[in-house]
């Protein structure tokens, strides 16, 4: 019988040193902790709380959001669906108008050259495993990203964006508007160019004024608390005495006929403060007048999203969407009269949606859970006002019910 060869020892298998295992350890443990769903803080449970219960009770009361058109787009609203309603426009007269968790799996056998790598950055080198395991830095910036810009009707409303609850830190969660962008910078005017035998350079200033008057009367933070709206009024051509009238007399006496909110964004700043910034998009187009050289219209298309809490404290934050529609005459000065420097305001239309519906106060009031348990069940018309697919709704003097806000 053969004598067996003597066994050779067997390498040993490379070992890491202590302190490179050490520190891979301790970044393990440390990046799991970060990545473990967190405990809702005493804040959030408390306001979900509030939503569940409110939903539970609506749902046994049969009650909806309401929404009112055809003159402001404001209605009292359950706690998921909100109401809406829409303005009155000022018709055209004698030409001119006056109106997106994560989860962790570790099995198999680690390779040595591997635990060194990850050792040394965990994070990284788990971030380039197949779906991205090691860090979300890249989806939510994705996920957080403006929109394009609008150019066009859109072709439908806006996805779903989640369920979280708005708070103060937060106050578009669950908004589309999460994701729009800020303040006059959302007013994004196109290239001026000739039109129909108006200059490009007067069709330009006529753009810029435009733009002027919709941040006047939509994010001057002294028109939201209710101040006077001189820089937009500023800006409307003097010619239009009767229009300019109509919009003075409705800031100083408001009435369910001749409201300012059609025009002017306005909250009572004892009611309710403004939280975090105004978001906003839309856009402005540029077309000639029908039957007229001469002649262009500027049609500005806006919704304005406002988080707003209730004065003095409060956590419940709830949000309240303005559509503006405004249309401006822009025309050749040697064919018609108008008044340099400033617009003509041919058509104002809108809609305000989560209100309490009750025109002639001059002021949008948001409504809270608390308000939307005490409110009249709605039946009208359910409308989404992030749906920017849709015109202006023209049923007149009416509530309606939204779908969010």
């Amino acid at each position: 019988m053969a004598e067996q060869p003597p066994e050779e020892p067997r390498p040993e298998s490379p070992s890491l040193p202590d302190d490179v295992w050490e520190k891979f350890v301790q970044d393990g443990e440390r990046d799991i902790r970060a990545s473990a769903p967190k405990e809702p803080s005493a804040r959030a449970r408390m306001v979900t709380e509030r939503l569940r219960a409110t939903d539970e009770a609506q749902a046994r009361a049969g009650g909806g959001a309401t929404r009112r058109w055809g003159g402001k787009n404001r209605k009292p609203a359950p706690a998921r669906p909100e109401g809406w309603r829409t303005g009155p426009s000022w018709h055209e007269t004698h030409g001119r108008a006056t109106r997106r968790r994560r989860m962790w799996s570790v099995a198999g056998v680690l390779l040595a050259a591997g635990v060194a790598v990850v050792a040394v950055n965990p994070s990284a080198a788990l971030s380039r495993l197949p779906g991205g395991l090691g860090g979300t830095e890249e989806a939510d910036a994705a996920s957080t990203a403006p929109p394009a810009p609008e150019t066009a009707r859109p072709g439908g409303a806006p996805s779903a964006a989640s369920t979280d609850v708005p708070t103060r830190e937060r106050p578009f969660a669950g908004s589309p508007a999460a994701r729009w962008e800020s303040g006059a910078d959302a007013l994004r005017p196109p290239e001026a160019e000739a039109v129909n035998g108006v200059p490009a350079a007067r069709v330009e200033a006529a753009l810029r004024r435009t733009k002027e008057f919709l941040v006047a009367a939509n994010l001057d933070p002294a028109v939201l608390k209710g101040g006077e709206p001189r820089k937009a009024l500023a800006l409307v051509d003097p010619l239009e005495k009767t229009y300019l009238a109509q919009l003075r007399a409705a800031l100083r006496e408001p009435t369910a006929k001749n409201d300012p909110v059609w025009t002017f964004t306005r909250f009572d700043p004892e009611e309710v403060e403004l939280v975090g910034d105004v978001r906003a998009r839309g856009r402005t187009t540029v077309e000639g007048a029908r039957g007229s050289a001469g002649r262009a219209v500027i049609k500005a298309d806006y919704t304005f999203v406002y988080a707003v809490a209730r004065a003095g404290g409060g956590d419940e934050v709830a949000r309240a969407i303005v559509r503006r529609v405004v249309e401006v005459d822009v025309a050749d000065p040697a064919r018609y009269r108008g008044t340099e420097g400033h617009i003509w305001v041919r058509a104002v239309d809108g809609e305000i949606s989560n209100d309490d519906c009750r025109d002639g106060d001059g002021v949008i009031r948001p409504q809270f859970l608390a308000d939307r348990r005490t409110a009249p069940e709605r039946t009208g018309e359910k409308r989404d006002p992030y749906d920017r697919s849709k015109d202006v709704s023209r049923a007149d003097d009416e509530c309606g019910v939204v779908t969010r806000t």
